[in-house]
């Protein structure tokens, strides 16, 4: 099987069971998905939903927030992993967006990286679900399930899996392949026990051909 043929075989898949894929983040601007996005790095999305109504309730937009000293934001997010740097961050975010974009969020990744607290794949995952730019943002869950099942090959960094799953994914899709990808990866072919039993993927998925013996 080709690299070709298996993308379009996951794609028809992915359609199918996850029609509707979207990130499972709760944010209603693209402000407060960035304040998610910010305090989700190293903690789950479920966390994350705990600690944003309140938190975006104080400071709904970033002139509230940019008015805010990170000791202050702290106490709203201390409940999350690496609380001191993330309220630094958003603190730092906040003001840079007031001072340099009339507290806009801007729509391309390479300028979103300028802001504390986002690197490239924060900066992906804010241009691909707001503004539905043709970028992937890879996690954890998009390494190892692209490497499982073989639309990646010798990619040993995130960057290289990037540039080889946006090579193969048509550019409309890729936004929406971004969630394929982490739901499937957080739902089915998990960490440590992938349930290859509930997945449709395993006529072409090089990790079950290796491994069917040994998992359920």
């Amino acid at each position: 099987m080709t690299v070709g043929e298996r993308f379009k075989r996951s794609i028809e898949y992915f359609k199918k069971v996850f029609p509707v894929a979207e990130t499972e983040l709760v944010y209603g601007d693209p402000f407060e998905l960035l304040v998610a996005v910010i305090l989700s790095a190293q903690c789950t999305d479920k966390r994350v939903n705990l600690i944003t109504p309140a938190l975006l309730e104080k400071y709904p937009h970033a002139e509230a927030m940019s008015k805010a000293e990170p000791e202050e934001i702290f106490e709203y997010i201390k409940s999350c992993t690496y609380p001191n740097n993330k309220a630094r961050h958003l603190s730092g975010m906040s003001r840079m967006l007031i001072s340099e974009f009339k507290g806009r969020v801007p729509s391309e990744p390479l300028v979103l990286q300028r802001l504390p607290g986002v690197g490239r794949k924060s900066a992906n995952v804010i241009a691909s679900v707001v503004f539905h730019k043709p970028v992937m943002a890879v996690d954890t869950h998009v390494f190892r399930v692209s490497h499982r099942i073989g639309l990646v090959k010798n990619a040993k960094t995130p960057l290289s899996v990037e540039l080889q799953l946006t090579r193969h994914i048509p550019s409309e899709l890729i936004h929406e392949a971004h969630h394929w990808l982490i739901l499937h990866g957080r739902y089915v072919c998990k960490a440590r026990n992938p349930l290859c039993g509930k997945c449709g993927l395993t006529e072409i998925c090089i990790y079950y051909r290796k491994n069917r013996i040994k998992v359920k």
